[in-house]
C-alpha cells in the first residue's frame, strides 16, 4: 500500500519531474531537496519522493518542511527499483531525473540537462559529471564497461558517449523510460541502471554525459559500501551479492550474438576463482556462500526465464556487436582496483 500526500501547487505539465527514492534518509534529504529547489534557468519542475517505509522521521520531515513535494509513502519496504518505477508512473514531466537522496545538484544542473536533451535529434539517457561529496574530486563522467560488465569511470572530458550512467543521477525522456520498461523490479537494487543503459543502447538510444555542470554524491551512503576509505575499498555483503548477480543477468540478456556463451562461461570461471580466493584469504566461508554462490543459483534456476528475456531483448535490437562494444574497455576493472587498493573489506 502507498499513501499519497499531494504537493501544493503541483504543475500540470512540468519540464522535468525530479524523482527521489528515500529510505531512512532524513539526514540527507535537506541537502538534496534544497539543491533541487535552488535550480536556475526557469525550468518548470515537480519533485516526487518515494519513501520506502522509513523509520527515521523522513515522512514527517517532508510533510512539515517541504509541502511542495509530492510524497508517495510506502507501507512496505519494496526497494529502489519499485520505488523509482512508482514515481515515474506518477510523474507528469516530459523528462524525468532520477536523483539519489545522498546527492545534490549544481545550480545549473537541470537547465544544462534540458538544453542538452533538447539539442539532440533523438532521445538519450543523460547524466552529469559526478563529484565526491567530501573532496570535490571528479568521480566520473558516466562510465564505460569492462568485459565482465563492471563499470569503469570515464574521466575524459572529450568523451561524451558512454556505456552507462549510474542511477544516482539519470535524466531520461519519460516516454523513453516507458518504452524501455523502467527498472527491472526483479533486480531489487544495484545494477538496474546498468541493465537499463545496456537495453537502451541495444535499442539505438544513446547514453551520454553533459559536458558541464555536475552533482555531488555521498557515494555508498544510502545503500552501504562502494567507498574507498584509508586506501581500502569497503563494501557490504548485500551490495556485492546483488551486484554480482545482476551484472551476470545483464551480461546474459544484453550481450549481442553468440559471443554471450563463451563470455558467460569465462565470467563464471573467473568469478568462482575470485570467490574461492577471497573466502580463503579472509577465512570467511560467508563470502562464497552469500556473494558468489547466488550467481550460480541464478544461472541454474533462472536460466529459462533469462533466456526468454534475452530472446525478447535481442529481437528488438537495432545495433550490432561492433557498435555495442564501443562502450567497453579491455582491462578488467577488478584487476586495476586490486592492484590499487588490495582485497576489498566486506562487512
Amino acid at each position: 500500500m502507498v499513501r499519497h500526500y499531494p504537493a501544493l501547487n503541483r504543475p500540470a505539465a512540468p519540464d522535468c519531474s525530479v524523482c527521489i527514492a528515500n529510505y531512512n534518509g532524513a539526514d540527507l534529504l535537506v541537502d538534496c531537496l534544497d539543491s533541487v529547489l535552488a535550480q536556475r534557468g526557469g525550468v518548470s519542475i515537480e519533485i516526487i519522493v518515494h519513501d520506502d517505509a522509513s523509520t527515521d522521521g523522513s515522512v514527517a520531515l517532508l510533510r512539515e518542511r517541504y509541502p511542495q513535494v509530492e510524497l508517495l509513502a510506502s507501507a512496505d519496504n519494496v526497494g529502489f527499483c519499485v520505488g523509482n518505477n512508482r514515481m515515474v508512473a506518477h510523474a507528469r514531466g516530459a523528462y524525468v531525473l532520477l536523483l539519489n537522496n545522498d546527492a545534490a545538484l549544481y545550480p545549473d544542473a537541470l537547465e544544462t540537462l534540458l538544453a542538452d536533451a533538447r539539442a539532440r535529434a533523438r532521445p538519450c539517457l543523460l547524466t552529469l559529471p559526478q563529484y565526491d561529496w567530501e573532496t570535490g574530486v571528479l568521480v566520473d563522467r558516466g562510465c564505460r564497461l569492462d568485459p565482465f560488465y563492471n563499470p569503469v569511470p570515464n574521466l575524459d572530458p572529450r568523451r561524451t558517449d558512454v556505456a552507462m550512467t549510474i542511477g544516482a543521477c539519470l535524466f531520461v525522456p519519460r516516454a523513453t523510460w516507458v518504452e524501455l520498461g523502467g527498472f527491472p523490479e526483479w533486480m531489487e537494487s544495484i545494477g538496474e541502471d546498468l541493465y537499463l543503459c545496456c537495453l537502451a543502447r541495444l535499442r539505438g538510444v544513446a547514453v551520454a554525459v553533459a559536458p558541464r555542470s555536475g552533482y555531488r554524491h555521498r557515494q555508498g551512503v544510502s545503500f552501504g559500501g562502494n567507498r574507498v576509505q584509508a586506501g581500502k575499498l569497503r563494501t557490504t555483503f548485500r551490495r556485492r551479492r546483488l551486484s554480482e548477480r545482476n551484472k551476470t543477468a545483464t551480461m546474459l540478456v544484453c550481450t549481442p550474438t553468440r559471443l554471450v556463451w563463451p563470455l558467460l562461461a569465462l565470467h563464471l570461471v573467473v568469478l568462482s576463482l575470485e570467490g574461492a580466493i577471497m573466502a580463503a584469504l579472509r577465512r570467511d566461508a560467508r563470502i562464497w556462500r552469500e556473494i558468489y554462490a547466488p550467481v550460480w543459483a541464478l544461472v541454474a534456476s533462472g536460466r529459462h526465464e533469462l533466456r526468454a528475456r534475452r530472446r525478447q531483448v535481442q529481437a528488438d535490437r537495432r545495433i550490432g556487436l561492433r557498435a555495442y562494444a564501443r562502450g567497453f574497455v579491455p582491462v578488467p576493472r577488478k584487476l586495476s582496483m586490486l592492484l590499487r587498493h588490495g582485497l576489498p573489506t566486506v562487512r
